[in-house]
Protein backbone atom coordinates (compact mmCIF):
# COMPACT_ATOMS: atom_id res chain seq x y z
CA UNK A 1 0.00 0.00 0.00
CA UNK A 2 1.46 2.94 -1.25
CA UNK A 3 1.67 6.13 1.42
CA UNK A 4 1.94 9.81 0.62
CA UNK A 5 2.78 12.51 3.18
CA UNK A 6 1.97 15.33 2.04
CA UNK A 7 3.83 18.72 3.78
CA UNK A 8 3.06 22.10 3.31
CA UNK A 9 4.14 25.60 4.72
CA UNK A 10 7.27 24.54 6.79
CA UNK A 11 8.53 27.95 7.57
CA UNK A 12 11.78 26.78 8.57
CA UNK A 13 10.40 25.37 11.92
CA UNK A 14 12.72 22.30 12.12
CA UNK A 15 11.09 20.78 15.27
CA UNK A 16 7.39 21.05 13.78
CA UNK A 17 8.89 19.21 10.48
CA UNK A 18 10.44 16.49 12.57
CA UNK A 19 7.33 15.78 14.30
CA UNK A 20 5.48 15.40 11.24
CA UNK A 21 8.53 13.28 9.54
CA UNK A 22 8.41 10.95 12.57
CA UNK A 23 4.37 10.56 12.85
CA UNK A 24 4.34 9.91 8.31
CA UNK A 25 6.75 7.28 8.68
CA UNK A 26 4.84 5.57 11.50
CA UNK A 27 1.78 5.63 8.98
CA UNK A 28 4.24 3.69 6.39
CA UNK A 29 4.86 7.28 4.39
CA UNK A 30 7.14 6.58 2.07
CA UNK A 31 6.80 9.15 -0.78
CA UNK A 32 6.29 13.07 0.29
CA UNK A 33 4.90 15.88 -2.05
CA UNK A 34 6.50 18.97 -0.35
CA UNK A 35 3.97 21.75 -1.40
CA UNK A 36 6.32 25.27 -0.74
CA UNK A 37 7.37 27.73 1.66
CA UNK A 38 10.09 26.09 3.38
CA UNK A 39 12.47 28.45 5.10
CA UNK A 40 11.36 32.20 4.90
CA UNK A 41 9.98 33.26 8.72
CA UNK A 42 11.60 30.66 10.93
CA UNK A 43 14.23 29.92 12.82
CA UNK A 44 16.16 27.09 11.30
CA UNK A 45 15.44 27.77 7.41
CA UNK A 46 18.96 26.06 6.42
CA UNK A 47 18.44 23.24 8.73
CA UNK A 48 14.75 22.48 7.23
CA UNK A 49 15.97 22.66 4.04
CA UNK A 50 18.75 20.44 4.67
CA UNK A 51 15.98 17.96 6.21
CA UNK A 52 13.59 18.18 3.41
CA UNK A 53 16.58 17.61 0.95
CA UNK A 54 17.12 14.10 2.40
CA UNK A 55 13.77 13.04 1.85
CA UNK A 56 13.75 9.73 -0.64
CA UNK A 57 10.73 10.15 -3.98
CA UNK A 58 10.12 14.13 -2.64
CA UNK A 59 8.77 15.72 -5.09
CA UNK A 60 8.72 19.79 -4.58
CA UNK A 61 6.51 22.88 -5.91
CA UNK A 62 7.62 26.25 -5.18
CA UNK A 63 5.45 28.93 -2.44
CA UNK A 64 5.39 32.75 -2.59
CA UNK A 65 8.02 32.75 -0.05
CA UNK A 66 10.61 30.97 -2.01
CA UNK A 67 9.89 32.87 -4.43
CA UNK A 68 10.21 35.92 -2.62
CA UNK A 69 13.77 34.60 -0.43
CA UNK A 70 14.98 34.09 -4.21
CA UNK A 71 14.00 37.45 -5.93
CA UNK A 72 13.56 40.13 -3.72
CA UNK A 73 12.93 42.80 -6.18
CA UNK A 74 9.56 40.84 -6.67
CA UNK A 75 8.37 41.87 -3.36
CA UNK A 76 6.72 45.42 -2.37
CA UNK A 77 8.79 47.91 -0.29
CA UNK A 78 7.86 46.33 2.96
CA UNK A 79 10.87 47.27 5.13
CA UNK A 80 10.04 44.19 7.75
CA UNK A 81 9.45 41.71 5.04
CA UNK A 82 12.92 42.79 2.80
CA UNK A 83 14.84 42.64 6.51
CA UNK A 84 13.47 38.58 6.91
CA UNK A 85 14.05 37.79 3.35
CA UNK A 86 17.62 39.08 3.57
CA UNK A 87 17.76 37.14 6.76
CA UNK A 88 16.46 33.70 5.14
CA UNK A 89 18.97 34.22 2.04
CA UNK A 90 21.90 34.75 4.42
CA UNK A 91 21.14 31.44 6.16
CA UNK A 92 20.65 29.41 3.08
CA UNK A 93 22.93 31.10 0.42
CA UNK A 94 22.36 32.70 -3.02
CA UNK A 95 22.54 29.67 -4.72
CA UNK A 96 20.25 27.33 -2.79
CA UNK A 97 17.80 30.41 -2.79
CA UNK A 98 17.63 30.58 -6.14
CA UNK A 99 17.22 26.89 -6.59
CA UNK A 100 13.87 26.60 -4.11
CA UNK A 101 13.03 29.77 -6.84
CA UNK A 102 13.16 27.55 -9.97
CA UNK A 103 11.23 25.22 -8.57
CA UNK A 104 7.79 24.04 -10.80
CA UNK A 105 4.27 25.90 -9.50
CA UNK A 106 2.67 22.97 -9.65
CA UNK A 107 2.59 18.99 -9.70
CA UNK A 108 0.16 15.84 -10.93
CA UNK A 109 0.40 12.93 -8.74
CA UNK A 110 -2.44 10.32 -9.03
CA UNK A 111 -4.87 12.25 -10.99
CA UNK A 112 -3.98 15.45 -7.95
CA UNK A 113 -3.41 18.63 -8.80
CA UNK A 114 -0.59 20.08 -6.72
CA UNK A 115 -0.35 23.68 -6.00
CA UNK A 116 0.89 26.48 -3.76
CA UNK A 117 -2.27 28.56 -3.00
CA UNK A 118 -4.17 27.91 -5.96
CA UNK A 119 -3.85 26.81 -9.90
CA UNK A 120 -3.30 30.29 -11.05
CA UNK A 121 -1.36 31.90 -8.37
CA UNK A 122 0.99 31.47 -5.94
CA UNK A 123 -0.73 34.05 -3.31
CA UNK A 124 -4.44 33.72 -3.88
CA UNK A 125 -6.39 30.86 -2.34
CA UNK A 126 -9.37 29.06 -0.90
CA UNK A 127 -10.58 29.02 2.19
CA UNK A 128 -12.92 26.67 4.16
CA UNK A 129 -16.05 28.75 3.24
CA UNK A 130 -16.59 29.25 -1.06
CA UNK A 131 -16.06 32.79 -2.25
CA UNK A 132 -16.89 34.44 -5.46
CA UNK A 133 -13.86 33.87 -7.12
CA UNK A 134 -13.01 30.26 -7.05
CA UNK A 135 -14.19 29.56 -10.78
CA UNK A 136 -11.22 31.58 -11.84
CA UNK A 137 -8.96 30.23 -9.51
CA UNK A 138 -9.50 26.88 -10.41
CA UNK A 139 -9.16 27.85 -14.11
CA UNK A 140 -6.92 25.72 -15.99
CA UNK A 141 -7.00 22.28 -14.20
CA UNK A 142 -7.94 20.19 -16.97
CA UNK A 143 -9.79 17.17 -15.64
CA UNK A 144 -8.43 17.05 -12.23
CA UNK A 145 -10.81 16.47 -9.48
CA UNK A 146 -8.55 17.10 -6.24
CA UNK A 147 -6.86 20.45 -6.00
CA UNK A 148 -4.59 20.02 -3.16
CA UNK A 149 -2.76 23.82 -2.12
CA UNK A 150 -2.00 25.32 1.09
CA UNK A 151 -0.54 29.01 1.66
CA UNK A 152 -3.55 30.00 4.34
CA UNK A 153 -2.14 27.82 7.25
CA UNK A 154 -6.15 26.51 7.55
CA UNK A 155 -6.76 22.73 7.36
CA UNK A 156 -9.66 21.72 6.02
CA UNK A 157 -11.54 19.84 3.51
CA UNK A 158 -14.57 20.34 1.02
CA UNK A 159 -16.06 19.23 -2.27
CA UNK A 160 -17.74 22.28 -4.40
CA UNK A 161 -21.10 21.32 -6.09
CA UNK A 162 -19.42 20.53 -9.48
CA UNK A 163 -17.23 17.79 -7.94
CA UNK A 164 -14.09 19.26 -7.90
CA UNK A 165 -12.50 18.36 -4.18
CA UNK A 166 -10.47 21.20 -2.79
CA UNK A 167 -8.01 20.45 0.05
CA UNK A 168 -5.44 21.82 2.77
CA UNK A 169 -3.35 19.81 4.33
CA UNK A 170 -2.70 22.64 6.50
CA UNK A 171 0.83 24.14 7.66
CA UNK A 172 3.50 22.19 9.49
CA UNK A 173 5.75 24.62 11.03
CA UNK A 174 3.31 27.93 11.67
CA UNK A 175 -0.42 26.56 11.99
CA UNK A 176 -3.05 29.44 11.74
CA UNK A 177 -6.25 27.48 13.04
CA UNK A 178 -5.59 27.69 16.54
CA UNK A 179 -4.29 24.46 17.40
CA UNK A 180 -0.78 24.75 17.60
CA UNK A 181 -0.49 20.67 16.61
CA UNK A 182 1.88 20.59 12.81
CA UNK A 183 -0.85 19.55 10.37
CA UNK A 184 -0.11 17.64 6.67
CA UNK A 185 -1.92 15.11 5.72
CA UNK A 186 -1.16 11.35 3.85
CA UNK A 187 -2.80 9.93 1.38
CA UNK A 188 -3.06 5.97 0.91
CA UNK A 189 -3.39 3.97 -2.18
CA UNK A 190 -3.88 7.48 -4.72
CA UNK A 191 -6.52 8.53 -3.41
CA UNK A 192 -7.62 8.06 0.37
CA UNK A 193 -6.85 11.31 1.93
CA UNK A 194 -6.48 12.00 6.04
CA UNK A 195 -5.62 14.98 7.77
CA UNK A 196 -3.11 14.19 10.58
CA UNK A 197 -1.83 16.63 13.45
CA UNK A 198 1.57 16.09 15.61
CA UNK A 199 2.41 17.95 18.14
CA UNK A 200 5.72 19.11 19.35
CA UNK A 201 7.38 22.05 21.50
CA UNK A 202 6.00 25.22 20.04
CA UNK A 203 7.07 27.45 22.73
CA UNK A 204 10.09 26.39 22.01
CA UNK A 205 10.08 27.46 18.42
CA UNK A 206 8.54 30.67 18.67
CA UNK A 207 11.15 31.38 21.30
CA UNK A 208 13.89 30.20 18.69
CA UNK A 209 13.28 33.09 16.33
CA UNK A 210 14.21 35.94 18.73
CA UNK A 211 16.91 33.47 20.23
CA UNK A 212 18.79 33.32 16.21
CA UNK A 213 17.46 36.48 14.62
CA UNK A 214 16.83 39.19 17.09
CA UNK A 215 14.07 41.65 18.25
CA UNK A 216 12.25 42.85 14.45
CA UNK A 217 8.95 43.25 13.01
CA UNK A 218 8.90 39.67 11.17
CA UNK A 219 10.86 38.14 14.12
CA UNK A 220 8.10 39.27 16.90
CA UNK A 221 5.01 38.09 14.29
CA UNK A 222 6.48 34.68 14.05
CA UNK A 223 7.19 34.16 17.84
CA UNK A 224 3.20 35.65 18.22
CA UNK A 225 1.95 33.20 15.66
CA UNK A 226 3.68 30.06 16.87
CA UNK A 227 2.70 30.95 20.68
CA UNK A 228 -1.15 31.47 19.55
CA UNK A 229 -1.69 29.79 15.93
CA UNK A 230 -3.04 32.28 14.94
CA UNK A 231 -2.65 35.37 12.11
Amino acid sequence: MATLAVIYDVHGNLPALEAVLADARGQGATSFLLGGDYALFGPWPAETVAALRELPDATWIRGNVDRWTAFPEQVSDDQGLQVAIAACRAELGAGQAADLGALSERAVLGGALYCHASPVSDMKSFLPEAAEDEDELLRGIGGARRVVFGHTHLQFRRTRGDGIELINPGSVGMPLDGDHRAAYALVRDGDQLEHRRAAYEHEASARAVRQRFGDAEWTLRTERRLLTARP
